[in-house]
């Protein structure tokens, strides 16, 4: 199953350009920032995350919520971060 992940930017341009480190539930890695280049990106903003791609820009709040909700997932939540972990960039 792939969801959209709320991811928090910890750094921008780790490796080149249109890329930054996001942290999701202690676990960072880099994605692409390209969907979301015209709209600024800085560090401590949320994006959502699906298949290594900041897909839009969402709002601390609107994170919160949407990790809840996941979380209430259970195993499904669990799988989609062990995959964000283990997963290319």
């Amino acid at each position: 199953m792939c969801v959209g992940i709320p991811a928090q930017v910890v750094a921008l341009e780790p490796s080149g350009p249109h890329t930054a480190t996001v942290d999701v539930e202690g676990v960072q890695r880099e994605v692409n920032t390209l969907m979301v280049t015209d709209e600024g990106l800085a560090v401590g903003e949320w994006v959502l995350l699906h298949v290594g791609f900041a897909m839009s820009k969402i709002d601390a709040d609107e994170a919160a919520e949407t990790l809840a909700f996941m979380r209430e997932l259970g195993s499904v939540y669990d799988d989609e971060i062990e995959a964000f972990g283990t997963e290319g960039p």
